[in-house]
């Protein structure tokens, strides 16, 4: 959590002052000898400060250079956009930039305008905000909106107490973190392919930088022609190594953008199937505790919950968090604990070998452990309308709003679906498009969807709510075009024009492959604890003693949790706890072995 620094009014510069004149950014200091930062990229390291002010501006930047002039360049601006120009410059030749501190009270561009899009240029910097107090409010909005690293309440004299202490910190933190530039890959595709769309989806849910080009514009066709593709075998993807992959696969995709997907170890304490929120619980929890783990997961880490926008009923997050973030910041703990992370690998049978449990992928190897934790989560059901199947990628998509949502600016979205993820859909969509319409088969969303969500959906005008209401054909010429809409309560239909459709509806559970394993009930769930006992008896086959463990499954050192388990709440909270009290059955478990 960042912190204010505040202190009595003194005689430092006071105010933010007026628009002043505009200057081009210059360099205060060039770089000297080494001193803290000890190395020759810290001497190439700008910190960069801007404030309409010239005053301001002057004294920022003195009394930065008294203290870091001698390892770091001191860049002043007096305009947004001339920092901006600086910041693009610095890109080109190179250059690092490590703090970047804006006056809040701007004019054209104010300083968290100013941060949001420096951040596309250095997102790596550390981003500091300089306000006066009656702006404070904005300050903190900023930490959400851009990030923010602190905020500075002017005056800061004397700096040695108000200013540096801060600086400090970040060039620390800076120094500590990997501030390189991120690599980047290039995708090339054509708008309206499913493969094209999907391989953005898994680049995005791994975390993996990408930039889109469409393959009928020029650098799109320039880079088909130097990767030596015909523009037919699409997608393709160049590596920053600057390898071209035509048309690949998840599994060629993960080995070239650094993704494991081969276990270094025959055999482990604990395999995890599924990195949801209740696979990396588990993954957490596991490898924290000593225990050799292993995560394996199809795709890309996350589940359902990853690709929500943002979630804003999650414990310790009041102002919300996208699920990416909480992704990425769950699967680094698990990794920082040892836990190993595979992606791109399908399991497709569990076996039971005398007291190891036996893992098989799809392409037959397999892998053994003493315990097992199913966290496989559920998908999003297919709707069977005449014209989905051939539209999917192609304007129809199942979870993939944020993927899709740019290219939505100013059109018309539908989505389908009552629950929490379609409601964080349309809020998150409604940024960007010019309208967003609910489309939900029951009479109202009171049944499925949390109550601070539907009170967000009534606050957005660009959001529209249809009950009672489904979609029964789409329609287009190799994408959609429209939709055909049934009102359920009277039968009566209309087509409606389309581009956009997201479908957010029902949960299938991934639970095909433990057909004859383990016991599911009649929708696929799997059945686990009390729940397998029927009037006191054990479950068929169940040679043990004592009765399972409370998230067991029929197999013992099989475990459940999450959304894959028969009754379960189907809430991020309830799964990352099942994945932690999955890991704390399973050392009752070994402790018998």
């Amino acid at each position: 959590m960042t912190m204010p620094v505040t202190g009595p009014a003194s005689s430092g510069p006071e105010g933010t002052g007026s628009a002043g004149t505009e200057s081009s950014a210059g360099t205060e200091s060039s770089a000297g000898s080494e001193g803290s930062a000890g190395t020759d990229a810290a001497a190439r390291t700008a910190i960069v400060t801007v404030d309409d002010d010239p005053g301001v501006s002057r004294a920022v930047a003195r009394d930065l250079r008294r203290r870091y002039g001698a390892d770091h360049r001191i860049v002043r601006a007096e305009s947004g956009a001339a920092a901006l120009d600086a910041l693009r410059e610095m890109k080109l030749r190179g250059d690092l930039v490590a703090v970047i501190l804006a006056d809040y009270r701007m004019p054209q561009m104010n300083g968290i305008e100013f941060l949001e899009r420096a951040m596309d240029i250095y997102p790596g910097a550390r981003r500091v905000l300089l306000t006066a107090y009656a702006d404070t409010g904005a300050a903190i909005d900023a930490i959400n909106v851009v990030d923010l690293d602190h905020y500075l309440l002017k005056p800061w004299d004397p700096p040695e107490e108000k200013l540096y202490p801060v600086v400090d910190v970040l060039l620390d933190a800076w120094l500590a973190s990997d501030h390189r530039p991120v690599p980047e890959t290039k995708v090339v595709g054509h708008r309206w392919s499913a493969r094209s769309s999907e391989v953005r989806e898994f680049l995005a849910r791994n975390q993996v930088p990408y930039r889109w080009y469409a393959s009928d514009e020029p650098e799109g066709q320039r880079l088909l022609t130097a990767a030596g593709a015909d523009g037919l075998s699409l997608p393709v993807v160049v590596t920053p190594d600057a390898d071209a992959l035509i048309a690949p696969s998840d599994a060629e995709l993960a080995s070239h953008v650094g993704l494991a997907t081969t276990p270094s170890k025959d055999f482990y304490d604990l395999i995890v199937i599924g990195g949801g929120p209740a696979g990396l619980g588990a993954a957490v929890y596991g490898a924290s505790e000593g225990l050799r783990t292993v995560l394996v997961e199809r795709t890309a880490t996350g589940g359902q919950a990853g690709q929500s926008s943002r979630i804003e009923n999650y414990l310790g997050f009041p102002d919300g968090v996208s699920g990416a973030q909480l992704t990425d910041r769950a699967r680094r703990q698990a990794t920082r604990f040892g836990a190993e992370v595979l992606t791109t690998r399908d399991v497709t049978a569990l076996e039971v070998n005398g007291s190891a449990r036996s893992v098989r992928f799809d392409d037959g190897t397999t892998i053994d452990a003493h315990a097992v934790i199913l966290a496989t989560g559920v998908s999003y059901r297919q709707l069977g309308a005449p014209g989905l199947g051939d539209m999917t990628g192609r304007g129809v998509y199942y979870g993939s709003a944020l993927t899709e949502a740019a290219n939505c600016k100013g059109q018309h979205v539908y989505i389908v679906g009552g629950a929490n993820s379609a409601g964080q859909a349309a809020v998150y969509l409604a940024r960007h498009a010019k309208s967003v319409t609910i489309l939900v088969r029951g009479p109202s969303l009171e049944r499925s969807m949390s109550y601070y969500l539907i009170q967000q959906i009534d606050g957005i005008p660009e959001i529209s709510v249809r009950t009672c209401t489904e979609v029964i054909e789409a329609h287009g010429d190799g994408h959609l075009e429209s939709i055909t809409l049934r009102d359920t309560s009277t039968g009566q239909t209309e087509t409606a024009d389309a581009q956009w459709l997201f479908l957010f509806i029902g949960a299938a559970p991934l639970t095909d492959w433990l057909d004859g394993v383990v016991v599911r009930d009649e929708k696929g769930f799997v059945v686990a604890g009390p729940d397998l006992s029927i009037e006191g008896d054990k479950p068929r086959g169940w040679e043990l003693d004592r009765a399972p463990y409370h998230l067991e499954t029929s197999v013992p050192g099989v475990f459940v949790a999450g959304d894959a388990r028969a009754e379960s709440a189907k809430r991020v909270a309830s799964a990352v706890g099942e994945g932690a009290m999955a890991v704390m059955l399973v050392h009752r478990y070994l402790e018998k072995l």
